[in-house]
């Protein structure tokens, strides 16, 4: 029996509707000041991401391959054409498990939307940093409406929603920054949303996962430059009863809600859910480490006081982090919960420097992990995808002792960040791999994003000299 088909796309439209009619005078202040602190919190990871192994070999390689020479490869002197660009630079901005998180859309925001947006800003030169800002919230706001629609189950089902979401936050980034109108707007959607890909098990040890990021904004820049030059793309991408976006990533109709994707569209700003990591791992690991924290402020332990750890969390969290550490690369430590509780009593921090190859396989790290179990909580599944990474962290010392915490999201996803916090982990981040002074001129130009003429600078300065 032949599929039924359907044309209409009153969510598709409505999206593009919004992505091509935003208005920087529109965005309410509160939006403004956080995704200029968003912004520069994804330059800070990308730049650290420059030089590391799997970024250096993804710009050796591309460097062999293209002599474009158009758009800046962040932290380096190298430059690419600007999809190339855009895959590279959003694998560094995801390189290191650093960069933001916007919890219920379970999407990493701007490593998908700052490549690909940067990129059009560099080959089309005289945006302004207020379009910039513009056409980045667009990106901020479509990006988590998508993974909001589709649910935890997505990624319960072994798609990597980065990935897979990621392309729709990259192309209305791009198309907004490229002014494109509503009806290229919707093909955009449709040409990116069909190169929509990205698999979980590369959680499990792989470098691919650091790509994941870079091939959606990849994806997104495709999507809007070539709706840009006439090409179409599926008109219904969302809505369609065979082989849309929703349907084909869902199991069932009813494991998505379409009504999500424009939900509360110039009202309920999604730019102000994101939130920035101080932990270098998973954001499905932070609430634990939180709960660890926090009993450790009420009595004092180290990891020799430990006996036994028992993390009671959703499905979700158990097949996203709580499988066996096997030491298979710092992918593999970054995304395991046992390592990285292990590393916290250990180290007593969670950052970049605790994640070094001498570290993965040291016997006293693996053998405190393994003294770590994670269980799955009815009770807590039973709450909904809000409380996807709610735990209850049952910790039992070789005294005795019993202690238990309960944290439903991590502090971070709490409360945004103070100015001071999200600068310092720039700084931080940034000196690894530019001179200080530049490092400031970057801070000073990404907090006044609205007073730049040109945002094709934000690339200057995010290159060597």
């Amino acid at each position: 029996m032949p599929h039924q088909v359907s044309t209409g796309n009153p969510y598709t439209r409505g999206i593009a509707e919004f992505v091509s009619g935003l208005r920087y005078e529109a965005i309410p202040g509160e939006v403004l000041t956080r995704i200029k602190l968003l912004i520069l919190d994804s330059v800070g990871c990308g730049l650290y991401g420059a030089d590391l192994e799997w970024s250096r070999i993804l710009q050796r390689r591309l460097g062999e391959l293209d002599t474009t020479q158009a758009c800046a490869v962040w932290g380096t002197r190298q430059k690419l054409s600007a999809p190339h660009a855009a895959l590279v630079n959003g694998s560094q901005v995801q390189g290191f498990e650093l960069d933001d998180v916007h919890r219920v859309g379970v999407l990493h925001t701007g490593c998908v939307v700052l490549p690909a947006l940067i990129s059009v800003a560099e080959v089309r030169p005289g945006m302004s940093g207020k379009e910039f800002l513009t056409a980045a919230v667009a990106g901020y706001e479509i990006g988590p409406r998508v993974g909001i629609c589709m649910g935890n189950l997505h990624i319960a089902q072994g798609w990597h929603s980065g990935a897979t979401v990621g392309v729709f936050a990259a192309v209305a980034s791009a198309a907004r920054g490229l002014k494109l109108d509503t009806d290229k707007t919707v093909h955009a959607l449709g040409i990116a949303g069909t190169q929509s890909s990205g698999l979980m098990a590369a959680q499990y040890g792989s470098m691919v996962k650091r790509m994941h990021a870079g091939r959606a904004a990849q994806s997104g820049l495709y999507g809007a430059q070539f709706a840009d030059a006439g090409f179409t793309g599926i008109v219904n991408v969302f809505e369609s009863e065979y082989g849309g976006f929703c349907t084909t990533f869902s199991r069932s109709t009813d494991r998505f809600k379409l009504y999500e994707l424009t939900a509360g569209l110039s009202s309920v700003w999604q730019t102000m859910g994101v939130r920035l990591k101080f932990y270098s791992c998973v954001g499905s690991n932070h609430s634990t480490l939180d709960a660890i924290r926090e009993m450790q402020h009420e009595r004092p332990f180290g990891a020799k006081d430990v006996a036994k750890i028992v993390v009671h969390g959703s499905q979700v969290t158990v097949d996203h982090v709580g499988w066996k550490y096997v030491p298979k690369g710092l992918t593999a430590a970054q995304l395991n919960l046992s390592y990285c509780v292990a590393t916290l009593l250990i180290d007593g921090e969670v950052f970049v420097d605790q994640f070094t190859e001498d570290k993965l396989a040291d016997p006293a790290r693996m053998a405190l992990a393994d003294k770590v179990e994670v269980r799955h909580d009815p009770a807590i599944a039973a709450k909904g995808p809000q409380f996807r990474q709610m735990v209850r962290v049952e910790l039992h010392l070789k005294d005795g002792t019993r202690m238990e915490r309960t944290r439903e999201v991590s502090r971070a996803k709490e409360k945004f960040a103070s100015e001071a916090e999200a600068v310092e982990k720039f700084e931080k981040l940034a000196t690894h791999v530019l001179p200080r002074p530049q490092v400031e001129k970057l801070r000073d130009a990404m907090l006044g994003l609205e007073k730049l003429e040109d945002a094709a600078q934000i690339a200057r300065l995010l290159t060597k000299a």
